[in-house]
């Protein structure tokens, strides 16, 4: 089983950096096309540009916590082209006959997505230690604060699993990868907004409530908090995945 998800894990990995970086498949082979230049000017601007202009803030700051984020955006291209764009290539049904389990193939899915905004996350915060170390140590070693640095990992593993899980879902009856995209784009906006606006439509008693205990609670209840409840959303959709993909009927349809 472990195979299994590795071998489709690497496959959708494969597929889609060499998509993004322009490659084009011929009879002879993969002849690359940009050469990786999407992923470079990613790390360039979250690994070198942002720090520099940050200065010392970009390691010593709470600003870690804030890369929860940043894989919501990084894995959604991927979960949108994880089956929907299998269909486009004509390629699913390839798949789904091969003697790969259902669970093998989703949690491949999954975990390739995962790899990919959780990993790219990670290259541009170490990318980032080094060059606000380089630029502003004079000689002293900048280092993140150890418990920042652990809830930001934890933070944006957990929040590329959101997208992760949400967006193969959408993807296993989208058409098309555009409307798969679409989708994803609008869920994640909604995600963003909603929580704003649906605060503010609370009663002024229950604000309260939270206000106090936002204010009255430390840093770490609040980060195992978020936590926790982004494990929680993960496991749910991840469940929901698990029971929605039924490889009969995506054949049929």
């Amino acid at each position: 089983m472990i195979a299994d998800i590795f071998n489709v894990m690497r496959k959708d990995l494969k597929e889609f950096v060499l998509q993004r970086a322009g490659a084009r498949v011929t009879a002879a082979g993969v002849r690359a096309g940009g050469g990786w230049l999407s992923l470079l000017i990613l790390l360039a601007v979250f690994g070198i540009f942002l720090p520099y202009q940050s200065e010392r803030a970009w390691v010593e700051s709470p600003i870690v916590i804030l890369w929860a984020w940043v894989p919501l955006f990084l894995t959604s291209g991927l979960t949108a082209d994880s089956f929907a764009g299998e269909r486009e290539r004509h390629t699913l049904e390839t798949l789904l006959a091969s003697r790969l389990s259902d669970t093998a193939i989703l949690l491949g899915k999954v975990a390739a997505a995962i790899a990919y905004g959780w990993g790219v996350t990670v290259a541009s915060l170490l990318l980032g230690l080094v060059t606000v170390n380089v630029a502003f140590g004079r000689g002293e070693l900048i280092m993140y604060p150890p418990g920042m640095a652990l809830a930001g990992l934890a933070l944006s593993f957990l929040g590329a699993g959101l997208s992760a899980t949400a967006g193969v879902l959408v993807s296993l009856r989208a058409a098309t990868v555009r409307q798969a995209a679409q989708t994803m784009s609008i869920a994640i906006m909604l995600l963003l907004f909603v929580p704003i606006f649906g605060l503010q439509a609370l009663p002024p008693e229950t604000q309260d409530r939270l206000l106090r205990w936002v204010t009255s609670s430390s840093m770490d209840q609040i980060l195992l908090a978020a936590l926790a409840v982004l494990l929680v959303v993960d496991a749910a959709l991840l469940a929901a995945g698990l029971a929605r993909f039924k490889r009969a009927k995506l054949i049929l349809d």
